[in-house]
């Protein structure tokens, strides 16, 4: 896959999240994908995965969106690295965090 559709794909994966899309979301995940959560916790397949996000899709949580900050792609590995800003509205107010995904590809 070349630089310019890795980011495609990458960029549409984010779009997902933020569509509130959990099926779109999992369709880019292999059988053996792997999701390491925040709090350590490391879910292996995509019944796994699809568990740790039903609480954020099913509106557990304040409407999160995630604003791509950098985007680092090596096509030839196969891999990149997002950098994103999480926002959401609290009790409190706006609220937001930054964090990165590191997503391994393979086969498109």
């Amino acid at each position: 896959m070349d630089r310019e559709k890795l980011a495609d794909l990458v960029t549409r994966f984010t779009e997902a999240f933020n569509r509130e899309d959990l099926d779109g979301v999992m369709s880019f995940m292999a059988e053996d994908a792997v999701y390491d959560e925040f709090n350590g916790t490391v879910n292996r397949g995509t019944a796994a995965i699809r568990a740790a996000f039903v609480p954020q899709f099913r509106g557990d949580y304040p409407k999160l969106r995630f604003h791509a900050e950098d985007l680092f792609v090596d096509a030839a590995a196969g891999k990149a690295l997002i950098r994103w800003l999480c926002t959401l509205e609290t009790k409190k107010g706006p609220a937001g965090w930054r964090g990165l995904d590191i997503l391994h590809v393979e086969n498109g």
